[in-house]
């Protein structure tokens, strides 16, 4: 297992040891490759860690560019019964490196090898593994450890043998609903470990032995090390120590070419979660397979053999646990959690790497080409706390020498951040002070607009932020003629529900040509006489909300009249990175879904105009006025401008957060919450019993999210005077809400506990996915739906690429 201990800030001497080695670095006269000065201050590190017994000894070994620039062992490789000196060549325990040196790439060679899907549910390769919920957990769960499995297995006090563990993990509950929450699992590499087994026809050991080490050249690692590597074994705790005696004391059976991972070792020394012993020169070699996957021609003197493709590896190297984790996770490296302790400072969120918990690590950066291998026997002779402060430290000063961390938009960084569910960074501080295009478009003195006949597409939300409205502006600003108002759903006022009929402004006298009524498009007669349309509205950030369409619609018939188009574009309320599926089925367009977008779809208006102009081929002769300050990880709250709800129940920000999740519901016969103060943050029914339903909920972890029952009457809308009995949803974590997982989890609730009430193939038309539809109906776990829809949605991030107008 690795570390119990969160990533570790530096402790006030390494802040002065980070800063003496910045400083010399920069000092030195043209300085382009690794500062001698700071990597011989790696050697004040290391020994001030042996000197305050946090290790015995170590070996560091430090990979920049296409070279070995640190190599050298440190203080001693035993200290019972004698005292040995560390050397170079020393084969270590390396614990958990087991999982991503020689479990998750045979796991991925078995899927290059078409015998394995990542997708696919462990049970179909392992019949046994069922029960519980257990028969929902996929092979990219418990690689990303969402698995729900506990941390280790819960064994008899009596068993032996490989063969128990396995019984008892099949028999065992899970923690957690599969994919809901990150628990990092010996258990789940366990079960990888016979599953590759099973599906091979090998061991793991002489799987890794015939498909990794031997093309690698990696002759000093192995499972089960033979009687002649021992005296260059590392040693790591005594054990059946005799009674009253002390750790250390030599009394004990020392571990030596035994693992040290008491499953593992009853498992006869061979499971998934650990077992490999090996030097640094062999995870060197494995390392620098690693690395050769971003280059685009080796970069090494030597031709470097080939472990997995590389789009696998860097596949493996970027986020792959579920879009609602605060913990990013690899297809087994770790990204950025509790555990990300070897990274340090200063390497960048693309990098990644992996921790053992007898005081082994590696870590790796694509972007500056380094790796940093980091080898102790730190449990020897006894256990001692967690080096996760040697192992920061370390990570630093070799950032620091080598000038780790990307420039802004490398290559490399941008590959992460295409694949990334969520910003890895979480909630940024920052506090914006976003200028609308209204705005922009104010400080330009309307000179795109100068001369022009305008029709405006606008209502309430059309406000500068000095409270001005864009009708007045536009009404006042000089060489600008504005002809023709248009509204979308809910009228200029914003307050309307059902059909809008047209009609006069009477602030302007102009006419209101009302696009949700006898037309949701702008006629010949409408657009008589007008040289461009101007349109300004919040919209939601959210496929079915219709101001989306009102626009498309606009902008189809500017193009056929030869108007220009002018979109004044505003935030996305749910922020820019914030995607969540599924993609609209091509053959369901309509009115609430003109395109098929993810359900959140994460563009602005302004955005969303360019690609509908261009993939649909429009023509129109579109300009978008941009924003300025804002960026694609500002949710609403974090652009200093005031929230107008955009429509009757868009009340509030929480509302706009759950909205995507909980309007699908409404067409199968459940009230969500129209007609009370706190719509789309209740539901209920007249049928449902609240608290049955919050309990059944709060069980399915649905993150960022707690249920409590109560009870509401709506005076408008769906049961309109009928008591309800339903959900408050509270908020507990915004960045982990992901809104349509939380949707389906409470569609897959409701079609279980009332499935003779609630009518589950109706929300198929705000939903826009028959395959989603379908999973649901055959009892697929929620959390997995959503899951799979992961390459979907990384397809749709690069479409939607050339579009985007804002970092």
């Amino acid at each position: 297992m690795p570390d119990n201990h969160a990533r570790c800030r530096l402790f006030p001497s390494g802040v002065v040891l980070v800063g003496f080695v910045l400083w010399a670095w920069l000092a030195v006269p043209g300085a382009s490759s690794p500062s001698a000065v700071g990597l011989a201050t790696l050697d004040a590190v290391i020994e001030d860690a042996i000197a305050r017994d946090e290790i015995p000894g170590a070996v560091l070994l430090v990979w920049h560019g296409n070279r070995v620039v640190h190599r050298k062992a440190y203080g001693a490789r035993a200290l019972v019964p004698a005292r040995e000196p560390m050397t170079v060549d020393t084969l270590f325990d390396l614990a958990s490196l087991t999982k991503v040196v020689a479990t998750a790439p045979a796991i991925l060679k078995l899927v290059e090898q078409g015998r394995l899907r990542l997708n696919d549910p462990v049970v179909r390769y392992l019949p046994e593994f069922t029960g519980g919920g257990k028969d929902q957990v996929t092979v990219r769960m418990l690689l990303v450890h969402h698995s729900g499995l506990r941390p280790i297995p819960a064994l008899p006090e009596s068993w032996s043998g490989a063969a128990a563990v396995l019984e008892a993990i099949y028999r065992d509950e899970l923690m957690a609903p599969p994919g809901a929450r990150f628990i990092y699992s010996d258990t789940g590499y366990i079960v990888l470990g016979e599953l590759i087994r099973r599906v091979s026809g090998l061991p793991l050991d002489e799987f890794f032995a015939r498909e990794i080490a031997q093309p690698l050249g990696m002759s000093q690692t192995r499972f089960l090390p033979p009687p002649e590597w021992r005296p260059r074994i590392a040693p790591t705790e005594e054990i059946d120590l005799p009674a009253g005696a002390q750790p250390g004391s030599g009394r004990g059976r020392l571990l030596r070419g035994e693992v040290h991972d008491p499953r593992a070792r009853g498992m006869g020394g061979v499971a998934g979660h650990a077992g490999l012993f090996g030097t640094a020169d062999d995870l060197a070699r494995f390392c620098r397979t690693i690395l050769a996957a971003w280059d685009d021609a080796p970069r090494d003197n030597h031709a470097q053999p080939r472990l997995l493709a590389p789009a696998t590896i860097r596949k493996m190297a970027a986020p792959q646990s579920p879009p609602w984790s605060r913990a990013v996770r690899g297809l087994g490296w770790d990204i950025d959690s509790v555990y990300s302790a070897p990274r340090g400072e200063l390497f960048p969120a693309s990098s990644f790497g992996h921790t053992g918990f007898t005081g082994t690590s590696i870590w790796i950066d694509p972007t500056s080409r380094t790796f940093v291998i980091l080898l102790t026997n730190s449990v020897h002779p006894r256990l001692r706390p967690a080096i996760s402060s040697l192992r920061s430290r370390v990570a630093t000063v070799v950032a620091a020498a080598v000038g780790a961390g990307p420039p802004a938009g490398s290559a490399v960084e941008r590959s992460v951040g295409a694949e990334r569910r969520y910003s890895l960074e979480g909630t940024t501080s920052r506090l914006g002070q976003t200028r609308t295009g209204l705005d922009v478009l104010v400080e330009q003195k309307f000179a795109p607009l100068a001369g022009k006949r305008i029709g405006l597409i606008t209502n309430h939300t059309g406000v500068a932020h000095d409270g001005r409205t864009t009708i007045a502006l536009l009404a006042a600003a000089p060489q600008v003629q504005l002809v023709a108002l248009f509204s979308p759903e809910h009228g200029l006022t914003g307050r309307a529900e059902g059909r809008v009929a047209s009609g006069t402004d009477p602030e302007t006298g102009l006419p209101v040509y009302s696009l949700y009524g006898e037309t949701r498009r702008p006629t010949s007669e409408m657009l008589r006489g007008l040289d461009a349309l101007v349109f300004d509205l919040q919209d939601a950030g959210v496929r079915f909300y219709t101001y989306l369409t009102t626009m498309a619609y606009a902008l189809e018939e500017a193009a056929r009249h030869g108007l220009e188009f002018y979109v004044l574009d505003r935030p996305n309320p749910l922020g820019g990175e914030r995607i969540e599926g599924p993609l609209l089925d091509p053959d369901r367009l309509s009115f609430t879904g003109y395109f098929p977008l993810p359900v959140v779809h994460g563009m602005t208006v302004g955005e969303l105009a360019r690609m509908f102009n261009a993939e649909n081929r429009i023509g129109a002769r579109l300009q978008v006025i941009p924003m300025q300050d804002w960026r694609r990880s500002d949710t609403f709250e974090l652009t200093g401008l005031r929230w107008i709800a955009p429509s009757p129940n868009l009340r509030s920000l929480d509302a706009a957060l759950l909205y995507p999740g909980l309007e699908i519901l409404q067409a199968g016969g459940v009230s969500v919450g129209r007609g009370t103060d706190t719509p789309f943050e209740v539901f209920g029914a007249p049928w449902i019993r609240a608290t049955e339903l919050a309990a059944y909920l709060n069980r399915r972890f649905v993150p960022g999210l707690r249920f409590v029952p109560t009870a509401f009457t709506p005076n408008e809308g769906l049961y309109r005077g009928t008591r309800c009995e339903g959900v408050a949803v509270v908020i507990t974590d915004r960045q982990s809400v992901h809104a349509m997982l939380a949707g389906l989890e409470i569609a897959a609730a409701l079609r279980t506990l009332y499935p003779d009430q609630f009518h589950l193939d109706a929300i198929l038309t705000l939903l826009g996915s028959t395959a989603t539809l379908e999973r649901l109906r055959r009892g697929d776990a929620p959390t997995r739906i959503v899951d799979e829809m992961a390459d979907d949605l990384a397809a749709f991030r690069e479409r939607r690429r050339p579009y985007l107008l804002y970092p």
